[in-house]
């Protein structure tokens, strides 16, 4: 199949890029160009385009047909609307979209794809349900093939999957254990979580490509390996070769000390997340993930050390930590007595 990326250079889509490849499709990607992360992709299949600007778009793809059109980097309902108006002849389109989309809070424990989508505390999360709507609204009206796909936190090699650190510069975590630096975890650190290896979520999506049971239907694609946060950080302070020292805060004090927190938290991670993937094995019917967070977060950390450039340090973010962690550890000397 001939199958298009808009976007392909982020920390999923790579692995994805390298899986369709791998799996013999003609793999092309329309992006700016901008990435770090290398790509598989020969350069004479690169669309250069910002993807937000339909005039670029549709002279980067004029006289090129797709059977697969994934969007890795539609964020708003403008995007997707311009698609539809852009890709109406392709075969498929594969909207990425997000689990933080479902229920916040949980009403029960165990999220399948009938889980209501509704998410009060986190904007990019009504975002993603938004262009889910439009998708759904038009695959019923004019037939337009929208798949929607839900990753949930997913992880590689240049990425750490903390519930509190920093996204652009993931090391920053690993830094702070190392330096014996307080490692904030909130709550009391057991609310359990579903991490998600970037090469398991491409097997997944991959199985999805040309299905036509997909189309007009949504699937999450996860790990089934579920652990606490607690546990989750004690395995990132195993691969860096010491013992995490982890300081528990509530959410609310997280939120408090940086508002932008709270979609993040109350938005997602500060609720269990266990994911059923039966509707997606009934169609991937080999789907498993087999990468778990022990060897994986090995593999992430050691690429950080493999290259003194990646192991860049969020000071910024070192300072609020370092402040709130101030406060509470002297609320507990307190307490002590």
């Amino acid at each position: 199949m001939r199958i298009l990326f808009i976007g392909g250079t982020g920390l999923i889509s790579t692995a994805c890029s390298a899986a369709t490849v791998a799996a013999g499709h003609e793999l092309w990607l329309l992006n700016r160009g901008r990435s770090r992360l290398p790509t598989v992709v020969a350069p004479e299949r690169v669309l250069t385009a910002d993807a937000a600007a339909e005039s670029q778009v549709r002279t980067a793809v004029e006289g090129r047909d797709f059977d697969v059109v994934v969007q890795w980097v539609g964020y708003e309902p403008r995007q997707v609307e311009q698609d539809i108006r852009v890709f109406a002849g392709t075969g498929q389109y594969v909207f990425i979209s997000s689990a933080s989309v479902y229920e916040k809070p949980p009403s029960h424990w165990m999220i399948t794809e009938s889980t209501p989508t509704v998410n009060p505390y986190w904007q990019y999360a009504r975002d993603k349900i938004a262009c889910e709507e439009i998708l759904r609204r038009v695959f019923g009206t004019t037939g337009f093939p929208a798949t929607i796909v839900r990753p949930s936190l997913t992880y590689g090699p240049s990425q750490i999957p903390v519930v509190i650190g920093s996204w652009q510069k993931p090391y920053t975590i690993v830094d702070r254990m190392r330096r014996g630096a307080s490692v904030i975890v909130p709550g009391d650190g057991t609310s359990i979580w579903t991490l998600t290896h970037n090469s398991d979520f491409a097997k997944g999506l991959i199985g999805l490509f040309g299905c036509p049971d997909a189309i007009g239907e949504d699937f999450h694609i996860t790990s089934e390996e579920s652990l606490t946060w607690n546990q989750i950080y004690a395995l990132v302070g195993r691969a860096a070769g010491v013992e995490p020292k982890i300081l528990h805060v509530p959410s609310d004090g997280i939120v408090a000390s940086n508002a932008e927190e709270e979609g993040n938290l109350w938005g997602d991670k500060a609720h269990s997340a266990v994911f059923d993937n039966a509707k997606l094995r009934r169609l991937v019917t080999d789907y498993k993930a087999t990468v778990p967070f022990s060897a994986g977060i090995q593999e992430t950390v050691a690429w950080f050390d493999a290259d003194s450039s990646r192991r860049e340090i969020d000071h910024a973010a070192n300072e609020r930590w370092d402040r709130l962690a101030r406060v509470y550890e002297e609320a507990l000397l307190q307490a002590a007595g």
